[in-house]
């Protein structure tokens, strides 16, 4: 591998738009682009100063960038979804410091489809073994207590487990198309007791005299990217210190410029006011998958928030033959309208001996634990039978 080179990068604007971007958009998922990577950073949102700084791994043959890993120094564990406090915790207790820990994911994106960005004519698998190993060298250097990659793309997964890192299951909630043409058919899969609350929830909203529109890319208004920060802050704030408000102001109003292409807004209007939302949700798509994000209101609607965050973006999605929607974080709600319990992998590598003694043998046990849960999730959706 002499012809190559490896750069650690503290800036994603240090790298080359056009040379990022022809490894990240083959990518199925929109998170790993530079506009949406460097807007994070460049908004204030993945900094350093928040925990996040940005230490991209590149490897270049002369000018020409051949493969690239979003990767970011950790002050903390906020912002990532996947809850390793009790890591963090055994460590302290063992006397070992946690953090900074080297983490590779799109920034507050709990979304799959992480995975080293590789040029197609390459050698995969030996570009691969070199950035692990160079990760490596790069935690010993610095005395980093692990490596780890969240919501894991799972055609990555086994090439990574080869080199030796940890898988760990999570679950998260996914709508699949399931052939659908139309809403009513999606309504047809639950049973009759849940196909009555769905459409009393649909109803909802004219009872509340709102009606929805769905605005993708041009057909978006300047205006309502700092409005969409707005309900995403009151929204974050309701919640405390759970509220998870990562985002600048200033990130929403740079998607305007650089990523409006990718933009869903589900916005609600009265019958009184048809240019300023009393409510909206906020999304990302590319190819045949959504994204649900963030979402906010004025006040509480009954029922609002299941017909912007869910009801709506199914209806697009079916429109316009999108077969995935992830809606985002949580699950409470969404397993009630037709989101099962989908399983997403982390990877862990640890770098101190008593951390990868403890914790490695017992990952299996927790991996069947994860999976019976999801089995116990799924058994209870509540779709169909031939009765209904």
């Amino acid at each position: 591998m002499s012809n190559f080179s490896v750069t650690w990068m503290h800036q994603i604007a240090e790298i080359p738009k056009s040379e990022w971007d022809a490894l990240a958009q083959p990518l199925s998922t929109p998170f790993f682009e530079w506009d949406w990577l460097h807007d994070l950073e460049a908004s204030g949102s993945a900094t350093g100063k928040a925990g996040w700084m940005p230490c991209h791994l590149t490897v270049w043959r002369d000018r020409s960038l051949v493969a690239a890993a979003p990767l970011y120094l950790k002050g903390h564990s906020y912002g990532e979804f996947v809850f390793d406090h009790q890591f963090a915790d055994l460590a302290y207790r063992l006397g070992i410091q946690y953090y900074p820990k080297l983490l590779g994911m799109s920034p507050f994106t709990p979304a799959e489809g992480y995975r080293f960005l590789i040029a197609p004519n390459e050698d995969e698998s030996a570009l691969i073994e070199l950035m692990v190993a160079e990760i490596d060298r790069f935690c010993a250097r610095n005395n980093i207590s692990g490596c780890h990659f969240l919501y894991v793309d799972p055609e990555w997964l086994p090439r990574l487990e080869r080199h030796g890192f940890v898988p760990w299951l999570h679950h998260s909630y996914i709508w699949q198309n399931d052939r659908f043409e139309t809403f009513d058919d999606y309504l047809k899969a639950f049973n009759a007791n849940q196909r009555r609350n769905v459409k009393r929830e649909r109803k909802a909203l004219e009872k509340a005299r709102l009606h929805l529109k769905a605005l993708s890319g041009d057909e978006i208004p300047k205006s309502l990217f700092p409005l969409m920060y707005r309900f995403y802050e009151n929204t974050c704030d309701k919640f405390g210190w759970w509220g998870s408000k990562y985002l600048t102001k200033r990130f929403f109003e740079r998607l305007y410029h650089n990523y409006r292409h990718r933009v869903l807004f589900i916005a609600a209007y009265t019958e009184d006011d048809d240019r300023h939302p009393y409510g909206m949700s906020f999304c990302l798509t590319k190819g045949d998958r959504l994204y649900g994000r963030y979402w906010g209101s004025r006040d509480e609607i009954d029922c609002l928030h299941f017909n912007v965050c869910y009801y709506s973006p199914i209806e697009w999605a079916i429109e316009r033959g999108i077969q995935t929607f992830d809606p985002g974080a949580g699950g409470r709600h969404k397993k009630r309208r037709g989101f099962p319990a989908t399983p997403n992998t982390s990877l862990h590598r640890f770098y101190h001996q008593r951390l990868t003694q403890i914790l490695v043998p017992h990952m299996r046990e927790v991996n069947e634990m994860e999976q019976q849960e999801i089995a116990a999730i799924n058994a209870e959706l509540p779709f169909s039978r031939k009765s209904d």
